[in-house]
């Protein structure tokens, strides 16, 4: 088992910058989720911790020893990639066993490994079968037997999930979580599914343009955003932004005037679910369209020329012609400027 430390890692791609100096530190038996949308740099991220790209500037440790310069082979990783990777000329039993062939254990050896990886995933009964016989959630647990066998010091999966269907995805999310407690290993996951990082990581590492935007525990992130982008970038649907101009402590939003602590130019931002129809400031919204959605309906209005949107009941009614209401303490402020909490 190991930590994984990065220290101002930083990648250039013909003098672009698809890195800058990223320093995390994923503790033994973590379950890290690397998030951001696509090009953000986040698999590129996971590449170099496999020594599959080669690092610009900055070191990469794991388990204590630089790895700059460690053959992939030798760092004592296993990946799991998005396409599987799956032979198709082999069954399951020696797709899951060609690693440890490779490094020449014995036939018993192998085996008794093999055995126990596919007991864990529930893979017994398909080991005579070809990937092609097999469900795209059964191939991608074939994947995970794959890297199970080596036993390595940290596992790295890049998008694993992203070619199941919206069901399996989430039984294979629950299934990787109990994977990683069950085997006690630090894990490093690479989505740009929001609904994945918040449910599967200890803790979360937002990406954007190469840069660590915020790192922390899910619900704290969710709670506390660290600047628009992780605000807009977290939760279903997005955070609010209501541009404010404050003078001295007060500021008018569709008309109603609030005491507000800051000044100047800011973004006030309130997410969805936070909106109902009583709370401490009450706002008159004209209802553009309204969402069922089972067990919630979405709203959407304006809001001070911003387009905005509320989370309700299924069951609540509401006017064309509406009242709409939150309370300050689930406001945050931005600065309009930089995008920063302040």
């Amino acid at each position: 088992m190991a930590d994984v430390v990065l220290e101002n890692v930083t990648k250039i791609y013909d003098k672009k910058k698809i890195l800058d100096s990223v320093s995390l530190n994923i503790e033994d038996k973590e379950f890290l989720v690397l998030v951001g949308a696509s090009g953000c740099g986040k698999s590129t991220l996971l590449r170099m911790v496999a020594g599959l790209e080669t690092i610009t500037d900055g070191k990469i440790y794991i388990d204590g020893k630089c790895v700059n310069n460690v053959h992939p082979k030798d760092r004592d990783i296993a990946m799991v990639f998005q396409n599987y990777a799956l032979y198709p000329h082999m069954n399951v039993y020696d797709n899951i066993a060609f690693p440890l062939k490779m490094r020449g254990y014995s036939k018993k050896e192998i085996e008794k490994k093999v055995q126990e990886a596919s007991e864990i995933l529930d893979l017994g009964e398909y080991l005579q079968r070809k990937p092609k016989q097999l469900s795209g959630g059964q191939r991608q647990r074939v994947a995970l037997g794959r890297a199970i066998v080596r036993q390595p010091k940290v596992f790295l999966m890049d998008e694993p999930l992203s070619n199941l269907d919206a069901k399996l995805r989430v039984q294979m999310r629950s299934e990787i979580k109990k994977l990683q407690k069950r085997l006690e290993t630090t894990f490093i996951y690479v989505t740009h599914d929001q609904t994945e990082a918040l449910t599967m990581g200890d803790n979360i590492a937002i990406l954007d343009k190469g840069v660590v935007q915020q790192h922390g525990e899910p619900a704290y992130v969710y709670e506390h955003p660290a600047n628009t982008f992780v605000g807009g970038f977290l939760g279903s649907p997005a955070m609010n932004f209501i541009p404010v101009t404050v003078n001295n402590g007060k500021t008018s939003i569709n008309g109603v005037e609030i005491d507000i602590k800051g000044e100047g130019n800011l973004i006030l931002g309130v997410r969805p679910e936070k909106i109902s129809t009583d709370g401490e400031i009450k706002l008159p919204v004209s209802i553009d369209i309204e969402e069922m959605l089972g067990s919630e309906k979405i709203v959407y209005f304006e809001v001070n020329g911003a387009k905005c949107c509320a989370k309700l009941p299924p069951e609540k009614q509401i006017e064309k012609q509406a009242s709409l209401a939150f309370s300050l303490r689930d406001v945050h402020l931005f600065d309009a400027q930089t995008g920063m909490k302040i």
